[in-house]
């Protein structure tokens, strides 16, 4: 059996440090494990409670549902933006938090790594982001930690998937991920 694993990156930018980590998963994803990287929560408007009615969800929020839907696990990776998570990963886990209690993000494991510029590779954020998943219903794999400091002079001239510290990081985090997911669905 295969573990499907849904990276939600919450950068938007081309050339984003932790959309190439998301990357970088994606290509050492022990066997066994598949990385769908979500591409468009860029699209998902933000949550409004009275547009998350049958017939009239916005079809980007359906898509980010539909694929979450079919995800065992979700890995997010956060950047820091003035020292909490980006609105459009909050908004992201809103959407699939809902209908409360029964939301595609509820009791499915989560881990939550990334990368920043600061010297504590945003940190502050990926608490934020835990905390919020986890409000949410989310199984967050609080002790599944992966905090990359100074990357834009770390990754300047190397992709974090030939980065040798983070592909073996990565690797142990997908690992400890997929056997949650596993886990869960015995």
């Amino acid at each position: 059996m295969s573990v499907r694993i849904l990276a939600l990156v919450g950068s938007l930018r081309a050339g984003s440090h932790n959309r190439q980590l998301a990357e970088a998963a994606a290509k050492h994803a022990p066997a066994g494990v598949d990385i769908d990287i979500f591409d468009g929560l860029a699209d998902v408007p933000f949550y409004n409670e009275d547009v998350d009615v049958e017939g009239s969800v916005p079809a980007a929020a359906v898509r980010l549902r539909e694929a979450a839907a079919q995800a065992d696990a979700f890995l997010l990776f956060s950047p820091e933006y003035n020292g909490t998570m980006p609105a459009v990963l909050k908004n992201a886990i809103d959407w699939l938090s809902r209908p409360y209690g029964a939301g595609a993000i509820s009791g499915t494991p989560v881990a939550v790594v990334g990368t920043a510029f600061g010297q504590y590779g945003g940190v502050w954020a990926q608490d934020d982001v835990r905390k919020s998943a986890g409000v949410a219903g989310a199984k967050v794999l609080e002790d599944v930690k992966l905090s990359i400091p100074g990357s834009v002079t770390r990754f300047a001239e190397t992709h974090p998937a030939d980065d040798a510290e983070v592909a073996t990081a990565l690797t142990e985090v997908l690992g400890r991920l997929s056997e949650q997911a596993t886990a869960a669905a015995a």
